[in-house]
């Protein structure tokens, strides 16, 4: 062993001194700068990516249920401006009943009933509710959606769906897996009035909801698989008829 190989070992080689490569005040610089514009470049695209509008030519809106009063009245908006024929309100049990009760403790009921309030005419107005309440709500309100058009012999080649907010990105890409390649789906989101989008970093509720929306995107895009259910009877509740 030479002499420079005994200096770079100490206590019987237990200790070895190795050359490295490290960072200079120029590189931690420039990493801090990237840094800084990947903070900047997230606050401001965060929100606007996940709160996506896209429509489609349709005759067909779909109301997420579950939504707010401040949404519902925008889906009534959409209604009144668009060209629908059908108004279809999804959702699955109410929070708060412990699970599934009846189709009319369903979020799907409640978004029919409001939409119905505030003047689309009962006749165009449908509920599709689903069961499914412990996993994937948005996906099985999705596949709720796709059995309900199959039963009823419904053909839609493209819907428009509305939601709120930064629930849309998730919501498109859901119900897209859940009614397949044959159907375009368009997605409207509806801006939440509690606080300025373009500033959501300086609200908790838009940090909750750019946070929590944004884990659950990467989850549904990266890593959840779409799932059938067993039984389509205890998975999804058809309603059979308009009401």
């Amino acid at each position: 062993m030479s002499s420079s190989d005994r200096a770079s070992q100490k206590f019987c080689g237990i200790l070895v001194r190795k050359d490295r490569w490290g960072l200079s005040w120029r590189g931690r610089l420039i990493l801090v700068l990237l840094g800084f514009l990947t903070a900047v470049l997230l606050l401001l695209t965060a929100e606007p990516f996940l709160a996506e509008t896209h429509r489609v030519n349709s005759d067909t809106l779909v109301v997420e249920g579950w939504i707010h009063e401040y949404a519902i009245r925008r889906a009534v908006e959409e209604f009144r401006t668009g060209s629908y024929q059908h108004v279809l309100s999804t959702g699955g049990p109410v929070v708060g009943n412990g699970g599934y009760v009846n189709d009319y403790q369903t979020s799907a009921s409640v978004g029919a009933d409001e939409l119905k309030k505030r003047g689309v005419p009962s006749e165009m107005v449908q509920m599709v509710p689903s069961r499914v309440m412990n996993r994937d709500r948005t996906y099985a309100s999705a596949v709720a959606l796709r059995e309900w058009l199959r039963e009823h012999d419904m053909t839609v080649s493209s819907l428009n769906v509305l939601t709120e907010d930064t629930h849309a990105r998730r919501t498109h890409l859901l119900f897209e897996k859940a009614l397949g390649k044959n159907v375009t789906v368009g997605i409207i989101a509806v801006p939440n009035p509690d606080y300025n989008a373009r500033r959501w970093w300086m609200y908790s509720e838009g940090v909750k909801d750019v946070v929590s929306e944004g884990i659950a995107y990467l989850y549904a895009r990266l890593f959840f698989i779409p799932w059938e259910p067993a039984n389509q009877e205890k998975a999804t509740q058809i309603s059979q008829a308009y009401y």
